[in-house]
């Protein structure tokens, strides 16, 4: 008896069934299955620079409030009090020592813990009643950073976030360390569209192919220097780790006669000669490959590119972060942020942030192009016909599976993973492999609710408490409500 592929059979073989870009049901599998355990980046250390600074951010529909508390470590608290569920903090940013919920007046230090109940003896008997000790907002189950970059991952037992990295963090570096100082951000820019998360993910992960077609009126116009948008085909894609990108083919040069091609000032190439590793200058120096868009799995892109920003022919490089953060199986909001070394010229950096608002945001020319594209696609997807038909991702693919071009040697590419010249959707296939491999397997069962207080507190759940709020010798006690109902209020927001 022969059994009929399934949907993720399919996809890992290049052929998408086309609804899986307008699903009901797949997208509750992609909640459940993916993003209950992946990592996803939630935001930058620049953006909360001082203790108390706070931004609030979702991961679907769970909002989480990222902070830098007193004692400056980052934390991300799950965004509902432990009383009645209001939204403890509803401000997107700001700075605050402590989060007071607006419905009944718990509050909560910028670490988690609780600060006052009002009324706490007459209502609760006290201590009796409601016990401090330990209480304290939810913490996302795993937090960590990379370059200043803060992930989280709801799956308490998920890898760390260098193992699910990979060799990609080889490539993040040419975005967010381009010197010792790192990188700022601003933003970020946010709106909705009308298409499926996945589609854009696929798009910065290596559609280098769409180029020529979607963008070439901004060719045209002569935003950028080189003369056809066909030039995208003597770069390569690449795949490392969990994430992959595309590359542009420089002309021939030293290290710094390429880096100035792209815009970068000397002074910037100096810091980046002595912050990269020997391999890292290879590939750009030796290789002749300057890294362009890419995707970290599932939903986190990049993008660098070098427009002109002023008449003449100088070019000036920018770099963009983003996510893709799916509301329905045909909504997305997405969240882009400019970023820029820490210690680049002043100048350089309005420049930059100009050549990103022509190129990219809610008004770039890139994004409208890229959109309209999108959303048509998952639109199309919605239909019963779209279930019939099986669209091909094989490009760069003979049909007994082996590849068109043979991927670069050693002595072509001096980056981790595998990297192949041309129009290919390797990085395509291999983002989707991974969502089927996610989606496809069940979950685990949820772990057994928490409960704070003094009541319904699992073993593992109090070690953790106990752990983040009493190791340093600080009583998990801090903080009184007096009788009459009083609180300490000071930095308090709602």
């Amino acid at each position: 008896m022969t059994t009929s592929p399934t949907i993720y059979d399919e996809v890992r073989n290049g052929m998408l069934p086309a609804h899986i870009y307008n699903d009901a049901e797949i997208f509750e599998r992609e909640r459940r299955n993916l993003f209950s355990r992946a990592w996803l980046f939630v935001g930058h250390e620049s953006e909360i620079p001082q203790p108390g600074d706070y931004v609030v951010r979702k991961v679907l529909d769970d909002s989480f409030i990222v902070v830098r508390d007193e004692k400056g470590e980052i934390r991300a608290h799950f965004n509902m009090c432990l009383h009645r569920g209001m939204q403890v903090c509803r401000a997107e940013m700001g700075n605050a020592s402590h989060f007071r919920c607006p419905y009944h007046g718990w509050s909560y230090r910028n670490d988690g813990r609780i600060v006052g109940l009002p009324f706490h003896q007459e209502a609760y008997g006290g201590e009796e009643g409601f016990s401090r000790k330990g209480a304290r907002l939810l913490p996302a189950p795993n937090l960590d950073t990379y370059n200043g970059l803060i992930f989280i991952s709801m799956d308490p037992d998920a890898p760390s976030l260098p193992d699910y990295l990979g060799d990609f963090a080889f490539f993040l570096d040419f975005y967010t360390k381009q010197s010792a100082a790192g990188i700022e951000l601003r933003g970020p820019q946010r709106w909705r569209v009308n298409a499926n998360w996945k589609i854009g993910a696929e798009n910065f992960a290596g559609d280098m192919y769409h180029t020529p077609q979607t963008h070439t009126s901004v060719v045209e116009i002569g935003l950028f220097r080189e003369p056809k948008a066909e030039k995208r085909k003597d770069g390569n894609t690449y795949w490392a780790g969990n994430g992959g990108g595309t590359t542009y083919k420089l002309p021939p040069g030293t290290l710094e006669e390429r880096l100035r091609y792209v815009g970068y000032p000397d002074d910037m190439i100096e810091r980046m000669k002595q912050t990269w590793s020997q391999e890292q200058l290879d590939v750009i120096g030796d290789n002749g490959f300057m890294i362009s868009a890419a995707s970290v799995f599932p939903n986190m892109s990049l993008v660098h590119n070098w427009p002109k920003v002023e008449d003449g022919d100088d070019v000036l490089p920018f770099i963009s972060l983003r996510t893709w953060v799916p509301i329905s199986e045909c909504e997305t909001e997405v969240y882009s942020w400019f970023a820029v070394a820490a210690d680049a010229p002043e100048e350089f950096k309005e420049l930059s942030y100009k050549a990103y608002l022509m190129c990219f945001g809610s008004t770039g020319m890139f994004e409208q192009d890229d959109v309209e594209n999108w959303v048509s696609l998952t639109n199309t997807a919605k239909g019963a016909m779209a279930r019939r038909l099986l669209l091909n991702s094989r490009m760069g693919m003979l049909k007994d599976g082996s590849p068109v071009v043979e991927p670069l040697g050693d002595d072509e590419w001096a980056g981790p993973g595998v990297a192949h010249v041309g129009y290919g959707e390797y990085n395509q296939r291999h983002l989707l492999e991974r969502w089927a491999d996610y989606v496809e397997a069940d979950a685990p069962e949820p772990q057994r609710p928490i409960g704070l207080g003094g009541v319904r507190l699992t073993p593992s759940a109090a070690a953790a408490a106990a752990a983040g709020d009493c190791a340093t010798g600080d009583s998990c006690d801090a903080g009184t409500a007096a009788g009459d109902g009083s609180v300490d209020t000071e930095g308090v927001t709602a």
